[in-house]
């Protein structure tokens, strides 16, 4: 009798994923309390589960995942007999659960795997996806199942020896043309890459045209539609450049709407997802909300032009380091339906426009990450806001809940979508959605790369990232939670001058340092407090930390949206009001020091062109640039003192490249700043 080394690979992590962590939970404690099933493998290696007490009988063929079972149980779906099945059969011939550490690749499955596992018409689905060469990220990490990141689903492998047991976030769950696309991603990563590769990102072929042509990818950018996009992008971004960002919205928004139609008619994901962020930027500038960020503005402005010059450069070399559709999205679908979810809360950000603007709206961002896939989601939802009113985003409803209360939850729903860029939409329906509240233990389920276990983990990983022009976009940007088991507080103080709260933490290897700064924002009166009071000791040692993170001075800098202690989890911006206020001490935080300080104001004063935009600057501009360029040669920094210089030069003589050159200039300081 052979054994099943598929159920044997199956830890608790895969079964909650394939199942639930419910049910997981509910057969373990049955298992322990002693009502074992009676297990037999019948002659074609389908596992047999009779259950005494009630008379049960589950039966598990050979090649197929839990949910594919039979039960004669009264559950409609999934129970806690399928899993009971597997759980018992690794007692009794010794589970593996990927224990040994053997890194292993999807690759290993051949098409006698995918026949065995997968229909014949979704074999054909699969193919006709292949055929629009989608581009799939592959990840091999250290400790987690092998994962690849198509633009329409996550798929996570979970067992070696049986792709039945692959899980996709779509809504079929799996056995779907997700779940082959993936094993071709692999296998073609392998053949370009090799064996050891650990990371790479694909355009995936039909298995029997693997071989890349340059017919259709030369298409991407040199047809007459394409060169007209790019020269209606590079107008827009010169047009804010010499006018500024704070011109009339009427002056901008037709320019936006006709370069995002464009983008949409060519498929163009990602460029119509950087136009859509310059939009919202614009609005909240104009509407003095805290959404507003110069330096952001700066940032998406550089990447628009950055995103569309290297899928150009990508198009035209034989050995691409990236695919051009990689860059521009395209085949990436807008909205995908999604499997039975457990989402695990990261956090929430609350904002608000300035009460009595024109369309003045207030609204969160509510950060969720699903443990089955290591897939952040963000949930978004916006009202308008009354003249006189004060933020009140806190006590709102969503999907029939309180929005404070599924800020610091774990959300179970069986009717989610997600759009490409993260986004997350929760149905209405309150019968398919339910909270239970975020416990301590809540992100121990999360893994690399969504879970960095050191801050000197978190570091290289955010320094080994490519340039974000190059990424696919996230509407959160790069999120990540820091649990090393023990943070250690080195020092933290109140900047009165900039409002923000700021904080030095440690780790256990005491070696790099994690800076957090929370700043103080109305629509959030009380997280500074709530901060503080974690920060304090208030509810135990501080355990684990999660937000967007960047470098900054070779360091990693988070805004701290969510933190777990031994003994509760906290979300600054929407926790209760104190009891009393908090004592913070008090202290600036020390600006950056030498070359670094140089880049800083560089950055903070090209913000304030594209603000003001260079014809409506005071004063001699030509001299301010002289003046910037000298600052920096005399900081070292003498290519971008002369990219500076080439600027100005430019722009007086009424030349195209003024976007370029910005750009240029910025994405090199941006890249100076992360440096250590």
């Amino acid at each position: 009798m052979a054994v099943r080394a598929d159920l044997l690979e199956l830890g608790a992590d895969a079964l909650a994923a394939l199942a639930n962590v419910g049910f997981v939970k509910r057969a373990q404690k049955d298992l322990a309390a002693g009502r074992t099933p009676t297990l037999t493998t019948l002659d074609d290696g389908t596992v047999e589960a009779r259950f005494a007490e009630d008379g049960i009988i589950t039966r598990l063929p050979s090649g197929r995942t839990l949910r594919d079972a039979d039960c004669n149980c009264s559950a409609s779906g999934m129970c806690r007999h399928r899993v009971m099945l597997a759980l018992a059969y690794q007692a009794r011939f010794g589970a593996e659960g990927g224990e040994d550490g053997e890194r292993w690749t999807p690759a290993e499955f051949d098409d006698a795997a995918l026949a065995a596992s997968l229909s014949p018409s979704v074999l054909a689905q699969a193919f006709d996806l292949a055929r629009a060469h989608p581009v799939v990220d592959v990840e091999l990490p250290a400790g987690a199942p092998p994962a690849a990141r198509l633009p329409m689903a996550s798929v996570v492998f979970y067992a070696r020896h049986a792709l039945a047991h692959a899980r996709c976030d779509c809504a079929q769950g799996g056995g779907c043309a997700h779940v082959a696309l993936a094993v071709w991603a692999f296998r073609q990563a392998e053949d370009i890459l090799g064996a050891d590769v650990r990371r790479a990102t694909v355009e995936v072929r039909p298995p029997q045209t693997r071989t890349q042509t340059r017919t259709q990818t030369e298409a991407l950018t040199r047809s007459e539609s394409a060169r007209a996009l790019i020269t209606r992008v590079d107008a827009l971004l010169r047009g804010l450049w010499l006018e500024g960002a704070a011109q009339p919205l009427l002056a901008l928004d037709a320019r936006l709407q006709a370069a995002r139609a464009d983008a949409q008619t060519l498929g163009w994901h990602w460029v119509d997802d950087a136009l859509d962020e310059l939009e919202q930027l614009l609005h909240a500038l104009h509407a003095r909300g805290s959404r507003f960020d110069p330096l952001r503005l700066i940032g998406v402005v550089a990447e628009l032009w950055a995103r569309l010059a290297a899928a150009c450069r990508f198009d035209q070399s034989e050995a691409p380091r990236l695919p051009a559709r990689h860059v521009l999205g395209v085949g990436v679908k807008g909205e995908t339906p999604l499997d039975r979810l457990r989402l695990v809360s990261l956090g929430a950000n609350l904002w608000a426009d300035e009460a009595g603007t024109d369309a003045a709206a207030e609204g969160a961002d509510l950060l969720f990450a699903d443990p089955d896939t290591q897939t952040v989601m963000v949930l978004q939802r916006q009202w308008p806001r009354t003249a006189g009113a004060a933020p009140s985003a806190r006590t709102r409803r969503v999907a029939g809940v309180p929005l404070h209360q599924l800020a610091a939850g774990q959300v179970l729903t069986a009717s989610a979508s997600r759009r490409a860029n993260g986004v997350l939409e929760i149905g209405g329906t309150a019968r398919k959605t339910g909270v239970l509240p975020l416990s301590p233990a809540a992100w121990d389920a999360l893994s690399e790369p969504l879970r960095q276990r050191s801050i000197a983990a978190l570091t290289h990983h955010l320094t080994a990232q490519s340039p974000e022009f190059t990424r696919p976009r996230h509407v959160a940007g790069m999120v990540n939670v820091l649990a090393p088991g023990v943070l250690t507080l080195l020092d933290w103080r109140w900047d009165a001058a900039a409002q923000v709260l700021h904080a030095s933490l440690q780790d256990d290897e005491a070696a790099p340092v994690m800076r957090l700064a929370l700043p103080h924002r109305a629509a959030a009166p009380h997280a500074v407090d709530a901060l503080a009071r974690a920060l304090a000791g208030e509810w135990g040692a501080l355990r684990a930390v999660a937000g967007p993170v960047r470098l900054l001075a070779g360091e990693a800098q988070m805004l701290p949206l969510a933190l777990i202690t031994e003994q509760r989890a906290i979300v600054p911006q929407t926790e209760a009001p104190p009891p009393q206020a908090q004592a913070l001490p008090q202290g600036s935080n020390a600006p950056p020091q030498g070359w670094h300080a140089r880049v800083d104001a560089t950055l903070q004063w090209l913000a304030h062109l594209l603000r003001q935009g260079l014809r409506h600057q005071a004063g001699d501009l030509t001299r301010q640039f002289r003046e910037q360029s000298e600052r920096l040669a005399g900081a070292g920094l003498t290519q971008s003192a002369q990219s500076l210089r080439a600027v100005d030069e430019n722009w007086r003589a009424g030349r195209d490249h003024l976007p370029g050159l910005l750009a240029s200039v910025i994405l090199h300081l941006q890249e100076m700043a992360r440096g250590g």
